[in-house]
């Protein structure tokens, strides 16, 4: 390990890059070396978001997800143990300099522009619409009653008032829509535990990973598939030649439909979201979490009884769970999908992300994700302002040979299984199958690649 030199010392990249294990981290902020080791149990975002920076420069990551960074800097400070040594470059891992620099140039452009202000008609109409659904099955029921076509007509309501619920706390989590964070904070405890019952803090956990690192194995939690399905060019090759076989994976573009969208929030989501809540012993989160199975019960047991209520309420669940997945995975799913490649946050975030056509319908269907690209590149930018920022990063990935990649609504669709789940089902997966040796099999891809 690199010697301690007090709040003074200059360090290489060499040493900095040693500080890269638990209990032992440090990062680098605008060539200022922090030591977090710590910090990082006490950070607000989750102390794996910082861990997966330790040892490299966290800049961009830095101001991507801190609105004011005066204030944040007021904790950095008994962190500094020094800054780079003059002779080291401001990138770590041969990152191009122009690239970096022209990206962070065109992020102040954009502030400048007023691009990080938001409209508050904008989330305003956009709350009113989702109470507006939430109240209409209601109506429904009080005038119509309970029979088979009125309740199916309240389960398409009620998952589509969830489903823009999810893209609204989504909003509130990235602190993109209040001047002031903490209005942020609390907007999106009441949208995601009363409207949604689900925790805000789960959210933050796991989201910030997956932006700090996406499609990146070991740190985006969204790819973590417990060794359900198998993704990108690589880690189907290390399970043929581990021989790992937990499930049928030639099938998994197959079984995919089976327990991808319908069980991701029914089940896994809603048993992780309670599990975390106790056993972090978050009970703020875990009242309003209880707040919205009370409304949800005081309103619909008197129809449906409490039996009843929950088979409805499974259903919601069940197209809310569709909509959720094949939303959020059009962007990413078919997009690289590999190990750690210390990228700069430009290059990252377009391997591994694409945007889907606009229109109307696929902003609204999609929260405005169909503009992921830009929603990645800065999160705390308001969504309604995507569609501007949009033809400007487009220059700047061409500018610098950086593929910015556009598709249709059901290209993308048809791409996760086809491209991802279906290509590598086919070919890595079965190379014992065909008699070949898996280490030289793994050395010609990683040199075809």
């Amino acid at each position: 390990m690199g010697k301690w030199r007090g709040a003074s010392g200059v360090y290489t990249w060499e040493e900095v890059q040693k500080h890269s294990q638990r209990g032992d981290q440090w990062v680098v902020i605008e060539r200022k070396v922090y030591n977090v080791s710590n910090w990082v149990k006490r950070h607000p975002g989750g102390h794996r978001v910082i861990t997966h920076y330790a040892g490299e420069d966290a800049s961009d990551a830095f101001m991507a997800f801190h609105p004011d960074q005066t204030f944040v800097r007021k904790f950095l400070k008994p962190l500094l143990v020094g800054e780079l040594a003059p002779s080291e470059p401001s990138q770590d891992h041969k990152k191009n300099a122009a690239l970096v620099n022209d990206f962070r140039a065109l992020r102040d452009q954009f502030k400048a522009e007023g691009l990080f202000r938001t409209s508050p008609l904008f989330f305003c109409l956009h709350l009113g619409h989702i109470l507006l659904l939430e109240a209409l099955p209601l109506a429904l029921l009080w005038y119509w009653g309970n029979g088979w076509i009125n309740t199916i007509l309240c389960i398409f309501i009620l998952a589509t008032a969830q489903s823009q619920a999810g893209w609204l706390q989504h909003d509130f989590g990235h602190l993109s829509v209040f001047k002031r964070s903490r209005w942020d904070h609390l907007l999106h405890k009441f949208v995601i535990g009363h409207l949604k019952g689900a925790s805000a803090h789960w959210w933050n956990h796991r989201h910030f990973q997956h932006h700090a690192k996406p499609n990146v194995f070991k740190k985006d939690p969204d790819i973590n598939m417990l060794n359900i399905l198998v993704l990108g060019n690589v880690q189907p090759v290390e399970y043929g030649i581990k021989k790992l076989k937990h499930l049928p994976y030639n099938h998994q573009h197959q079984y995919f439909f089976l327990i991808g969208p319908p069980l991701l929030i029914p089940v896994y989501f809603n048993i992780h979201i309670f599990q975390t809540m106790i056993q972090q012993r978050d009970w703020v989160d875990f009242a309003w979490y209880l707040s919205y199975y009370i409304r949800y019960l005081s309103c619909f047991v008197p129809f449906y009884g409490v039996f009843g209520s929950f088979a409805l309420l499974m259903c919601v669940r069940f197209i809310e769970s569709h909509w959720f997945v094949w939303v959020t995975q059009m962007n990413h799913l078919s997009m690289d999908v590999d190990y750690e490649k210390h990228d700069d946050w430009l290059s990252m975030q377009l391997k591994a992300t694409c945007n889907i056509e606009q229109s109307f319908f696929n902003d609204w269907f999609s929260g405005h994700l169909n503009f992921q690209i830009e929603h990645h590149l800065f999160p705390m930018m308001p969504r309604h302002n995507y569609i501007h920022a949009a033809p400007r990063v487009k220059e700047l990935c061409k500018k610098y040979g950086i593929h910015y990649e556009v598709k249709g609504l059901w290209e993308a669709w048809c791409d996760i299984i086809s491209v991802r789940l279906k290509g590598a089902s086919r070919k890595d997966l079965l190379l014992y199958e065909q008699g070949r040796d898996g280490a030289s099999y793994f050395a010609e891809k990683c040199v075809s690649e």
